[in-house]
């Protein structure tokens, strides 16, 4: 299947979005979009709140302010169903299989709402090639397969419900290098065959950089950088502190260590 060309129409607008755990502040104003055909990534360290960004967009929290943009239409603090039906899939962290269904119960879970039975079959072939062993464990329940394997299933299943935007949270987690990178191969070739559109959060930023099309860069709950991945990749805070470039300087580290705004 041929990709759709990345366009200039944003499918995803995020607007001075804040959310929070009780009194605790997750995300501050944060401001992002994801264009249509694309690979975003959002690159942060593991406190940073990006979990709490894409948790937000598919409706599991509430923001306490700002807006939220899918496909032009305001899904902001909708039930999470409402917006899986919409088009959006959310891969969480952690996987988060049915464990004591089978692999292919899980896959047809993540098609529960189709209809059209030719394309769930069609997408289920698309899931096997992708994932060869899943069809070899098609029978096996899901909790029995390693962590790389249920990354691959979860992956899979929201696949299954044939999604205009996939977020995709912390793919490498818990993944040998070789698989964290077989897994990456595969998210590019859904993105580039099917023409699905995915926003990514992930601390391996050289994998998540070599994959994407643009960045955002999220500290202590705000967006500080954004740019094309290729830009992100040149420059020094990016090399320095999320590359491990220590030939990148040391201006960078002590932007870093008086967190001033970042170039």
């Amino acid at each position: 299947m041929a990709t759709s060309p990345i366009t200039d129409q944003p499918v995803l607008k995020l607007l001075n979005v804040e959310s929070a755990y009780g009194p605790i502040k997750a995300i501050l104003g944060v401001s992002l979009q994801v264009r249509r055909g694309e690979i975003a990534t959002v690159l942060c360290s593991n406190v940073a709140g990006k979990s709490t960004i894409l948790k937000t967009i598919s409706g599991i929290i509430d923001p306490r302010k700002g807006s939220i943009e899918f496909k032009g239409e305001d899904i902001t603090a909708r039930d999470p169903a409402f917006i899986v039906q919409q088009g959006l899939s959310h891969v969480p962290e952690g996987r988060e299989v049915f464990p004591l269904l089978s692999v292919r119960d899980n896959l047809l879970m993540g098609a529960y709402t189709r209809k059209d039975k030719d394309g769930i079959a069609a997408d289920l072939q698309a899931v096997y090639r992708y994932f060869p062993i899943l069809e070899e464990r098609s029978a096996q329940d899901a909790g029995l397969l390693s962590g790389g394997q249920q990354q691959m299933l979860a992956i899979s299943r929201a696949i299954m419900a044939a999604p205009d935007l996939i977020l995709l949270d912390e793919p490498s987690l818990g993944l040998s290098p070789k698989l964290t990178k077989e897994i990456f191969e595969i998210v590019v070739r859904i993105n580039r065959e099917r023409g699905t559109t995915i926003l990514l959060v992930e601390q391996n930023a050289n994998m998540a950089l070599n994959a994407s099309d643009y960045g955002y860069v999220l500290e202590n709950g705000r967006i500080v950088m954004e740019d094309t991945c290729a830009r992100l990749r040149e420059k020094e805070d990016i090399k320095e502190f999320y590359l491990g470039m220590k030939e990148a300087g040391v201006r960078g580290e002590r932007r870093w260590k008086k967190k001033k705004t970042w170039r």
